[in-house]
């Protein structure tokens, strides 16, 4: 039985109903929901609400190309509001990311070990 977030208002969708990556860190931040929701951290109705918070705010892209923006925005916000993670730990993380982006030759693999500041 497929997961209730799997049913999410706005989650891109195949024509056979599964849900479609734009790149491979969404497919895994939707993997760590999925997860964390199957393992009670949080309830797919609180996950909902804020999810559609998160779209609906101000700036977002009308065309839904930002949705998993949203989606890891929502998933950092819970974490955080649980106590899971830190705010200053994740920014720190996505900081260190876009530099190892930044640093990653063309059509390389980005590794976080590429960010030439740790």
């Amino acid at each position: 039985m497929p997961s209730e977030l799997s049913q999410s208002l706005g989650l891109p969708k195949s024509p056979e109903g599964g849900p479609v990556f734009p790149e491979p860190w969404a497919a895994e931040a939707f993997a760590m929901t999925v997860h964390l929701h199957e393992n009670g951290i949080f309830a797919w109705r609180e996950w909902a609400e804020l999810l559609s918070r998160e779209l609906h705010k101000p700036g977002r892209a009308e065309d839904g190309s930002d949705y998993f923006d949203c989606w890891v925005a929502t998933l950092s916000e819970l974490l955080v509001s649980r106590g899971i993670a830190d705010a200053s730990a994740i920014l720190d993380l996505q900081k260190s990311w876009q530099r190892a982006a930044e640093a990653t030759p063309h059509g390389q693999p980005i590794e976080l070990a590429n960010d030439p500041y740790r």
